[in-house]
């Protein structure tokens, strides 16, 4: 990176400029701000031009407020979300002490839709490139709850953010298609009443680093440790509001500023960097991280039909694989070789079967989530893991929270583990409880449930169907109002596995 290749004179025009196009925006209107904020240079570099801007400003004139947001996916990388809690309460301070209209708020996923909600608790297969379900739940939308949240209030906002268009010819052409002629604001691709300012839109990379290291913070931050972060690394992972800006930004898997458990990179770049470093304590993460990735697409790991129970056919090569271990079997006696066979597709692992078409090809099950076994074993890989971290910094860090837990296993229960072993598992590893909620009308006992394995094999019952069906009339049970327990019934029963 080369730096200071403005000048003094040339760096004060240039934030002289960006300053007062920010003071004249800010003075147009009575809209509230929502800056995003990641801990990267470039929101950096807006939050700072902002706060600076707004404070040469007369405070009669400064009266909107500007609110600072910032995403905690919960699977932040340590030293990252650590850095960015210590900015945004040194920020809220100079704020009040100036009495600037600024407040600042760390954005979080609903409980239901955290990264160990969604792997561990509905058995979704890890992200990478052509699934990156992640960045949707764990960050667009809690941005757009709390953008939304502001609109009902006042209206209309504009989001501020640190996206520049000479980062990528693709986020050029998504920032231009969203621009009208002579205007400043864009709009915005989803969001109805709320648009888009960028401060630092023309900026080059050179332009943002010799701001940020020959400015002061005003808030008392070294940008020059900021830039320490950088080195070694080739992007940030930016505070993502907008589905067009998450498909322009890329991968934050080489990133100092993403995800810890990022699979969607071959290689973690950021946490490797940070233990070259002598950051040492995060080495169990690293490992986890890339065991995570390397059982993604372990067959035996996942079930053999989606989450609806749809199925689908992957093809497969089969002059690279040893017949002998497989099973062929022609398409249309498919069916009744599960049922014959007894077969649970969502929690059969070694099932080697090749699927003849009438047309002559080869086909395999496709791979739906990850069974109930591989979650529970992730789960405890996940608490060894945790055992085994001694974050110098914060003896209280946690990998995964309670609610997380709790959370999973009521998703574990949903889907049949009548055992309710998470808590078991908890306590072995652990060696402690939570202050689990137990059903004092547990709704078999052990050989209850071995009895009812036994009829529905005697009677060719899918046993994983009857687990389900159970388990949506107890959640219905001492309700007034049953609508939903039929519709749930209806999607239960209409699974495509179940009419092959």
């Amino acid at each position: 990176m080369g730096f200071n290749i403005l000048g003094e004179n040339n760096l004060q025009e240039f934030a002289k400029s960006a300053k007062e196009e920010i003071q004249k925006v800010y003075l147009n209107d009575n809209r509230p701000w929502v800056i995003g904020y990641s801990g990267g240079k470039d929101s950096t570099a807006v939050v700072q031009l902002v706060f600076t801007a707004l404070s040469e400003l007369p405070r009669e004139q400064v009266n909107k407020k500007v609110y600072i947001i910032s995403s905690d996916t919960l699977v932040e990388t340590p030293l990252i979300i650590s850095s960015i809690d210590k900015t945004l309460h040194r920020i809220q301070e100079k704020a009040l002490k100036l009495n600037l209209p600024f407040e600042t708020h760390k954005v979080k996923p609903e409980i239901e839709s955290t990264f160990w909600a969604s792997i561990i608790g509905k058995g979704y297969p890890s992200p990478r490139q052509k699934f990156r379900w992640c960045t949707d739940r764990m960050k667009i939308n809690p941005a757009n709850r709390f953008i939304k949240d502001k609109v009902s209030t006042f209206g209309e906002v504009i989001m501020v953010l640190g996206v520049r268009e000479k980062e990528s010819k693709t986020r050029a052409d998504v920032m231009k298609s969203h621009t009208t002629e002579g205007k400043i604001l864009m709009s915005h691709s989803s969001l109805s009443n709320a648009y888009v300012y960028a401060p630092i839109r023309k900026f080059d990379l050179d332009n943002v680093w010799d701001y940020l290291l020959n400015v002061t913070s005003p808030w008392g931050d070294d940008n020059h440790e900021l830039l320490g972060l950088y080195q070694n690394s080739n992007s940030e992972c930016p505070l993502v509001i907008d589905k067009e800006i998450k498909d322009s930004a890329g991968s934050c898997g080489n990133s100092r500023f993403g995800c810890w458990t990022c699979t969607v990179v071959k290689k973690d770049k950021a946490l490797a960097g940070f233990i070259d470093n002598g950051e040492e304590w995060l080495k169990p993460l690293l490992e986890f991280r890339n065991w995570l990735s390397e059982i993604r697409d372990v067959r035996e790991y996942r079930q053999k039909t989606r989450m609806n129970g749809q199925m689908y056919f992957t093809s497969i090569d089969i002059s690279q694989i040893n017949k002998d271990e497989y099973k062929f079997i022609a398409e249309k006696d498919l069916g009744s070789y599960i049922r014959d066979h007894h077969i649970d597709l969502s929690n059969v692992e070694n099932l080697n079967l090749i699927i003849e078409t009438e047309d002559g090809q080869h086909k395999q099950l496709g791979l739906g989530p990850f069974t109930l076994n591989a979650r529970a074993m992730i789960l405890r890989r996940l608490l060894e893991t945790q055992k085994k971290v001694k974050n110098p910094y914060d003896e209280h860090f946690k990998l995964i929270n309670p609610e997380e837990l709790k959370m999973i296993r009521k998703y574990w229960l949903d889907a049949g583990d009548w055992e309710d072993c998470l808590p078991k598992i908890y306590r072995e590893i652990m060696d402690e409880d939570l202050d689990w909620e137990y059903d004092d009308r547990p709704l078999f006992g052990q050989d209850q449930i071995t009895d009812l394995e036994s009829l529905c094999r005697n009677e060719n019952v899918d046993l994983n169907l009857l687990k389900k069906l159970i388990s949506i009339e107890k959640k219905y049970v001492g309700y007034n109002q049953r609508r939903g327990v039929i519709d749930n019934f209806k999607k239960a029963l209409n699974q495509e596995n179940l009419h092959l």
